[in-house]
């Protein structure tokens, strides 16, 4: 029994190296029909460019906020009770225009007070004065003393400095009268009413009656880094009008077009940033205060460069490099340095041509040497071990089905010549 199950185990050990043996030279035989059934070895299809001369804007990107020029907390400038309000929320203002009035009637009767007092301060003025060409006519004669003369001339004097005082008095007698109308400091839109009528308003208030901004033209406030300064400066020296454009959140649509105004006079040296602002004519009402925007200052462009898809470069071992196309249709490895950018093109300052050819898509599966096919090019069979040829239905293979059908139904080959003689 013993020995049976030892003959057992050597014909099933047997029976799977036979198995592995077959599995094996059925696989060796078949992958050079899979190889060519699945294109291995057939050119890789890649996208790709020509090397042009064109124009490279040199852009610097940042973030910005829509900030107004002048922004101006509206508030009284003397005491009362507020009686009017003469603007409505969210309107446009001119300079000047009438938006809230405090109760005039106390300041009314203050700038009659120091009228009235300023016409007694007159009269007296003038009743010193007569007395005084009085009295120099007295002098003159030797008819009183020297003494009350110049009493008199003191006298006109204090008169005369009280006509000052009352004078100033009336001036700021009338300032008051006119604070209690309060008109708009700026041309802008009014925001929210913080302050209804009937309210007791002073200077001391820390709400003000309403805010307005100035919207045209509007500034955009946006940083950018501390290397990129000397260049904007130095176009700045030169006199140069830097455009600026400004796009959405989602850069997408642009918003507006304006110019560089100034930069700021120190670096934030905690972001390494410096903030620089742009001013825009917002003729259009498009730039709101306090909005979130895409900036994009143009410094400079180069002119006359060799421009590339950006698409093209990549970095790796050698560098930064791009995949040349040559005449064979195969790729080389062509180490570039690069120049100024705009996002969708870059400069190739050397390494490229005008008029090279670059791959631009499915550069992940070449390599130096590799071969490609270009868009819009037929693909080519990959080389592979030749296939058998299917018998012809019309010769080899009509033959050998009739010799099946005489097979199967018991005749001979005699019988099949005789059946073809007819046809002779």
């Amino acid at each position: 029994m013993k020995r049976l199950r030892t003959l057992l185990g050597i014909g099933v050990g047997l029976a799977i190296v036979a198995g592995a043996g077959w599995y094996i030279s059925q696989t060796g035989t078949a992958t050079p029909a899979r190889q060519a059934r699945f294109g291995a070895g057939m050119p890789t299809p890649v996208g790709v460019a020509a090397a042009q001369k064109g124009e490279i804007p040199v852009v610097i990107r940042a973030l910005g906020t829509v900030t107004p020029l002048h922004t101006v907390n509206v508030k009284t400038q003397i005491a009362g009770q507020l009686l009017k309000v003469e603007f409505k929320e969210g309107q446009m203002v001119k300079q000047g225009d009438l938006l809230a009035l405090v109760d005039p009637r106390p300041y009314d009767v203050a700038l009659q007070q120091a009228i009235g007092q300023q016409q007694r301060d007159e009269a007296l003025l003038k009743n010193a004065q007569t007395d005084l060409e009085r009295y120099k006519k007295l002098v003159a004669q030797d008819s009183i003393a020297r003494q009350q003369l110049d009493t008199q001339q003191s006298l006109v004097r204090q008169y005369e400095a009280a006509l000052v005082i009352d004078q100033a008095a009336v001036d700021a007698a009338k300032l008051n009268v006119a604070y209690t109308r309060i008109v708009s400091p700026i041309t802008g839109r009014i925001g929210l009413r913080t302050v209804d009528p009937g309210n007791f308003v002073s200077i001391s208030d820390a709400t003000p009656i309403c805010i307005v901004i100035q919207i045209q033209p509007i500034s955009v406030l946006f940083t950018i880094p501390e290397d990129t300064l000397p260049m904007v400066r130095e176009r700045l020296k030169t006199g140069a009008k830097l455009e600026v454009r400004v796009l959405d959140r989602a850069r997408k649509s642009e918003l507006a077009v304006g110019r560089l105004d100034a930069h700021d006079n120190l670096i934030d040296m905690t972001t390494g940033t410096v903030k620089l602002r742009a001013v825009f004519d917002n003729k259009d009402d498009t730039l709101f205060p306090n909005q979130f925007v895409n900036v994009r200052l143009l410094v400079d462009t180069v002119k006359d460069a060799t421009v590339v898809p950006v698409a093209a470069i990549q970095r790796g071992q050698p560098g930064t490099f791009v995949y040349l196309v040559k005449a064979d249709d195969t790729v080389e490895i062509r180490v570039v340095e690069l120049g100024a950018s705009d996002g969708e093109k870059v400069q190739i300052v050397k390494g490229v041509q005008p008029g090279d050819q670059v791959v631009i898509d499915g550069t992940d599966r070449l390599r130096d040497g590799a071969k490609i096919r270009r868009p819009g090019a037929a693909p080519r069979a990959a080389a592979g071990p030749p296939v058998a040829a299917a018998p012809d239905s019309r010769q080899g293979g009509g033959q050998n089905q009739q010799q099946r059908r005489r097979q199967a139904n018991g005749g001979g080959g005699a019988g099949g010549a005789t059946a073809a003689q007819p046809n002779q």
